[in-house]
């Protein structure tokens, strides 16, 4: 079993940074446009990052600290589409190969990113899929694995998005992430947990795959029904053995929201932000809206933008696709 991680270190999350500089883009904070509301809620746009997602920090990390030597048998990793993007992103501009294992309910939007970034995937059954994930590798796949989550490397990478948010709103009093894997959630907390441990950070489920809040209820991890959903970048019959500690760690709580109250953020956020977001990254917002972030200063990390348009067009009628 793979050892549990520990919080990502300031000094880790800052070389992170610098690593990053000039690649990844330092995205907005800016202010939601509803009132009145729960609270002040802002949006960290992630979903503005070049592959339309954050998971271009943790990925770029982990291979930019990698021996390069090991690089050059190529690099693949296991994802529904955003860390998938982010590999096949950094392996092109580093000159590697890339191979993504992805579940077989990966929307295409995703896979066809993937594929014009250069990299060969490997559909698979969910259940063969998240055994990828447990066992960090694939058999007959050379090359560096980068797992999505639990990857030291990766979760510092993360966390440069906590020291963004801080930079533009020191006062900031929560900061509501999507909790796919546990990776962004954890490599934020590390960095606020340092810098400002008051801020409260609460990972944000989807009812349909919410393992986290079963999990924190019962003070141990546990297995859930996982139901495929429009909201494909978080959701997992279970949490990460070795996130398990760190999320119980860091994180303040999970707050589970709906799907109607998912597709409702999204179109809050088309209409009132011009920002487009996946099912994942208006989680948050639909947590905020309901006032489970508290009424004080509250940032919804929008993760990314990634979405089927053959999904978006139902949740912009008042459907869920």
């Amino acid at each position: 079993m793979t050892a549990a991680l520990e919080p990502a270190s300031l000094g880790d999350i800052r070389a992170a940074a610098a690593r990053l500089r000039g690649a990844v883009v330092r995205t907005p904070l800016v202010r939601l446009g509803v009132e009145p509301a729960p609270a002040e809620i802002y949006l960290k746009l992630e979903n503005l990052q070049p592959i339309g997602s954050f998971k271009l920090r943790g990925s770029g990390n982990a291979l930019l600290s990698a021996d390069p030597l090991l690089l050059r048998e190529g690099v693949y990793t296991a994802s529904a589409g955003n860390m998938a993007q982010g590999v096949a992103w950094w392996a092109r501009r580093l000159g590697v190969s890339a191979t993504v294992v992805v579940p077989d309910h990966a929307p295409q939007t995703k896979l066809a990113a993937v594929e014009r970034l250069g990299a060969r995937t490997l559909k698979v059954p969910f259940d063969r899929w998240w055994q990828t994930l447990v066992e960090r590798s694939y058999p007959g796949i050379p090359g560096v694995f980068v797992h999505p989550v639990s990857d030291a490397a990766v979760v510092a990478g993360n966390g440069t998005i906590g020291l963004e948010i801080l930079e533009d709103l020191p006062d900031v009093d929560a900061v509501l992430v999507p909790y796919g894997g546990g990776g962004l959630s954890c490599g934020i907390a590390s960095a606020l947990r340092a810098l400002r441990p008051g801020t409260k950070v609460y990972a944000c489920e989807v009812d349909t795959a919410a393992p986290l809040a079963a999990s924190l209820q019962a003070g141990a991890p546990q297995a859930v029904a996982h139901t495929p959903s429009f909201v494909d970048g978080i959701g997992a019959k279970a949490v990460l053995a070795e996130m398990w500690p760190l999320a119980q760690r860091l994180l303040d709580g999970s707050l589970v929201v709906t799907l109607v109250e998912v597709a409702s953020a999204i179109r809050t956020l088309l209409e009132r932000n011009r920002v487009l977001a996946e099912g994942a990254g208006a989680a948050p917002v639909a947590a905020a809206l309901r006032g489970l972030g508290g009424s004080g200063k509250v940032v919804c990390v929008v993760s990314g933008g990634n979405i089927d348009v053959a999904k978006l067009g139902p949740i912009l009628q008042g459907q869920l696709p």
